[in-house]
């Protein structure tokens, strides 16, 4: 071969004179390319094929860190890149090309590896090639193997077979490829996706409906960023298709753990029901959690929503629009498929919660459902009357086909809290509980001791008590199956309390001796056949949950000089200022004045104590609000509660509000809190690094303080990228003194990039927020709600953090009383890698008056509870098989755009009665579920 040779597109055709046919016949072929795409070889792929070896290294968009994180993070990155290409396009028009790329991948002669963007990005393109007669020769230029490279673009080559340039570039290469890591098999699943993806019509699921669930998902945004349902998730789906095929209704409770994703379980599978033509859905949780929903809907699964807003009387649209101007009687005119109303309008008893129990639903969920109880005292067996929210779903039950409670706590002190929310699983269905009259399994008092395995039947005719009904699905044993046979009853049939002992088969005593065998009703009982609970613990054996411990601040035990100049009092508050402390007594004297001309507005001292204990300029925005006669932001659940207090104020509740005002204005008064995020930031070091270094999230339940802190911080850190992570349309980014509103995803990608590693978020938005590449949690005020802060902690504790501990900070004001109520908290949360497990998930307001009140109902209602459950220990999903329903392998996909306009469609609109009661609205007619 000859020396040294130039090659240029603009004199001659590239793919005739060169790369072809030195490929022709080669033994080994090493390639620094671009990035990997399905076209890189596209115009080489026969050659390739027959050579014995072939190497190639690519770009990626990884950082260096995420290339020591577990794989399954790696891929994630990775996918996410490769999916940025519409999949219906490229399935389309290049199958070929994935064909022959497949099959050179799976040949097994052919290994692809990427190299992480900050170590080197790839851009000169080289390679080394051993000919057919065992020379080799390099080469450098500009061109990849696709196409495009050498038949359109103007590309240069140079190509130099002396052993030196064929060292050179082979030293290039294999310094590249020992900092690689292998294309992940997640890329090539997908490879072979697009090899056999076809659209298919909604018609097509809805006769199939086990296909409905990856059919529709496949493509939707969290598996297009590269992640996925977890195996959890999936395995509830897949519950919910197969209760609606055997029961024609599901009725289930999820009880899993906080942080393990109930709201994505409970929405795909109501979003599933929808598309299999069941109805419309209804979800009901507190307002705190409506944008939640909606977010995690549209940005995860690509669901368009509506959240009724109490206090416009509006719908709020996925979009950000407010739709409709009807008063109370617009909440029947959703205008989309899924819509989300908050708790609080039942169980303040407006008009609107009348009005959704004159509609019929496809599904129905409820998100906290433990909030659904009787009106009784902790440990009483006695059962009172059901709370307004439980009394509520025992109506709506009878109005949905389907029904989904998710509640990370079914037992709170009383064992009998189940039974209520099996109850309310049963109405308008029936298979759950059994036979209104017949079923023992209505009675707890009877129904626990069997459950618990304590006390068992003593023969078959007591066995038959407790087995016809509810009769068990023929699909849990099969002398089950044999046993409905010979009564003549089908598979969808699941009471026979009309079929006495005596009326069995002569042979019953050989059937039902099954059903005293030791642990049967343990096993098969409603409870376990309608409850699903995943543990952390079990998840984290299993490897499928990270074990990741949580460092807690401020230390009350640390050393002096710990923190430097942020002072903690007695390691608990920051110590504030004579202007806060004027403002925070003046709040306290407007509570109390409130509450002396009304009882009713003691929920008031629990709102203004929690705003101004946030920061300075959430108390400030909030009592200019109030002078103003308007609802603060963020209170929807009681707005109208609000709207009726602040009507009314007194000359001394004004006075008390603009003290407040005039307190938290003055020049002087600096938010101590402000001072003490800039320290952790930036000066801070644990494990070696600043806590910015190590990525920080900060968490607020105002987006008053999100935006304060957000916009201060710019000021402090003009060169650094900050996030403000919120709601539709509140979401920015602040850089070099500019401000800009963002799309939520962006700042997600920007995140997983590691482009920004400080995000100001409140706990509206948070839902779905994957921050695994951030290694340090701010709770710049505390909920009164640990499952809330536990969910605020799960945004890093997650599979692909890079800490084995990370860091926390709470922060609260001394001598206010989200100092009395943590040091209460503080003193349980001892436990590392369960640092909430200790605590209720939900502080009643009555439980904070002091901190003596705090720990004494701390105790009773722990005690309590841990006897409940140690009486009634839940069944749950001991192995998971994450392999198991791989959707993202689904090649028979419902296109984006069918799904989309399918969802997007408004509730039918109610028929109006000529009537003169003060709603005028008629009822849907029953057959609403089934025809629409």
């Amino acid at each position: 071969m000859s020396g040294l040779r130039r090659f240029s597109s603009r004199r001659e055709q590239l793919d005739q004179v060169f790369l072809r046919d030195r490929l022709a016949g080669a033994r080994r072929y090493d390639r620094i390319a671009g990035y990997f795409r399905s076209s890189i070889f596209e115009l080489v792929g026969e050659e390739i094929g027959g050579i014995e070896r072939v190497r190639v290294v690519c770009n990626s968009d990884l950082d260096e860190r995420d290339f020591r994180v577990a794989q399954y993070q790696r891929e994630i990155q990775l996918k996410a890149r490769w999916n940025e290409l519409d999949p219906a396009v490229e399935a389309l028009l290049h199958r070929e090309r994935y064909l022959r790329l497949l099959e050179l991948l799976r040949s097994g002669r052919v290994e692809i590896r990427v190299v992480p963007r900050n170590r080197v990005f790839i851009h000169g393109k080289a390679g080394v090639i051993e000919l057919a007669d065992g020379r080799t020769t390099s080469f450098i230029g500009s061109v990849n193997e696709s196409r495009a490279a050498f038949t359109t673009n103007y590309e240069i080559v140079w190509e130099d077979p002396s052993p030196e340039a064929v060292a050179w570039v082979q030293e290039e290469f294999d310094a590249l490829w020992k900092e690689a890591v292998p294309l992940p098999e997640a890329i090539i699943t997908e490879i072979e996706r697009l090899t056999r993806r076809s659209e298919i019509p909604l018609r097509n699921v809805q006769e199939e409906p086990k296909k409905a669930a990856p059919a529709a998902f496949v493509e939707s945004p969290i598996y297009r960023r590269g992640e996925q349902l977890q195996p959890w998730q999936r395995s509830f789906v897949s519950m919910v298709v197969e209760h609606r095929e055997l029961y024609g209704k599901a009725r289930l409770l999820l009880a899993d753990q906080v942080g393990l994703g109930k709201t994505l379980s409970m929405g795909t599978a109501a979003v599933v029901t929808a598309l299999l033509g069941d109805g419309t859905v209804l979800i009901l949780c507190p307002a705190s959690l409506t944008l939640q929903w909606q977010v995690e809907l549209w940005d995860r699964l690509g669901v368009p929503s509506a959240v009724w807003r109490s206090n416009e009387k509006q719908w709020l649209d996925f979009t950000g629009s407010l739709v409709g101007t009807n008063g109370p009687a617009e909440i029947l005119r959703c205008p989309r498929q899924v819509g989300i109303v908050s708790t609080g309008l039942i169980t303040q008893q407006t008009a609107e919660s009348e009005l959704l129990l004159r509609l019929r639903y496809g599904t129905v969920i409820l998100d906290e459902a433990h909030r659904a109880r009787r009106r009784s005292a902790m440990g009483k067996d006695q059962r009172g009357e059901p709370n307004n929210l439980l009394a509520f779903m025992l109506q709506v039950a009878e109005r949905t086909r389907h029904l989904l409670l998710g509640t990370a706590t079914p037992i709170q002190t009383n064992v009998a809290e189940l039974w209520d929310l099996l109850e309310v699983l049963d109405r308008g269905a029936g298979f759950v509980l059994g036979a209104q009259t017949f079923s023992v399994w209505r009675d707890v008092h009877r129904a626990l001791p069997i459950v618990k395995g304590e006390v068992t039947p003593q023969n078959e005719s007591e066995a038959w008590e407790w087995l016809r009904s509810p009769l068990p699905p023929s699909t849990e044993l099969p002398w089950l199956a044999g046993l409905r046979t010979q009564l003549g009853l089908d598979q969808h049939t699941f009471n026979a309390s009309n079929i006495p002992y005596e009326k069995l088969p002569e042979d019953r005593h050989l059937v039902l001796g099954e059903a005293l065998v030791d642990r049967f009703f343990e096993l098969h009982n409603p409870i376990v056949r309608h409850t699903v609970l995943r543990r952390r613990d079990i998840l984290e054996n299993q490897g499928l949950l990270p074990r990741v411990g949580v460092r807690l601040h401020p230390d009350r035990y640390a050393g002096p000089g710990t923190y430097q100049d942020v002072v903690f009092v007695n390691g608990l508050g920051l110590l504030t200022n004579p202007w806060f402390q004027s403002a925070y007594e003046a709040a306290e004297r407007f509570c109390e004045s409130l509450h002396a001309r009304d009882k009713a507005a003691g929920f008031m001292k629990v709102l203004m104590r929690q705003r101004i204990c946030s920061s300075f300029a959430a108390g400030l925005s909030t009592a200019r609000r109030m002078l103003a006669s308007a609802v603060p932001d963020d209170e929807d659940e009681n707005a109208e509660r609000v709207r009726r207090v602040i009507g009314k104020l007194t000359p001394d509740e004004i006075g008390h509000l603009q003290e407040i005002v005039e307190q938290l204005s003055s020049p002087d008064a600096r938010d101590p809190k402000l001072d003490a995020v800039d320290y952790f930031l930036q000066r801070h070091r644990t494990d070696g690094r600043t806590w910015l270094e190590h990525g920080c999230i900060i968490f607020s339940q105002y987006y008053d303080t999100a935006v304060w802190l957000a916009e201060n911080l710019a000021q402090r850190i003009p060169a650094e990228t900050i996030a403000v992570y919120a709601g539709a349309g509140k979401s920015r980014i602040y850089r070099e003194g500019e401000s800009a509103f963002v799309n939520r995803n962006d700042i997600k990608d920007a995140v997983a990039r590691r482009d920004i590693r400080l995000v100001v978020a409140t706990d509206a938005a948070c839902e779905g927020l994957n921050l695994q590449t951030l290694g340090t949690l701010i709770n710049v005020d505390l909920p009164w709600n640990p499952s809330r802060l536990e969910q605020r902690l799960g945004r890093i504790k997650r599979i692909g953090q890079l800490r084995e501990t990370v860091d926390m900070l709470n922060l609260v004001y001394h001598d206010t009383q989200d100092e009395r109520v943590y040091e209460v908290l503080s003193e349980r949360m001892k436990d590392t890698y369960d640092i909430f497990g200790s605590l209720p998930d939900t502080i009643e307001d009555d439980w904070v008056e002091d901190a003596e009140t705090l720990r004494n109902r701390l105790e009773q209602y722990l005690a309590e509870r841990e006897r409940a459950r140690n009486a009634f220990e839940l069944q749950y999903e001991h192995d998971i098989d994450p392999n198991a329903e791989r959707w993202d392998q689904c090649a028979e996909v419902l296109a984006r755009g069918e799904v989309t306009d399918y969802l997007a469609r408004g509730w039918p609109p109610p028929r109006v009665k000529p009537v003169v009661d003060r709603l005028a609205l008629e009822e849907h007619d029953d057959s609403y579920a089934s025809d629409h």
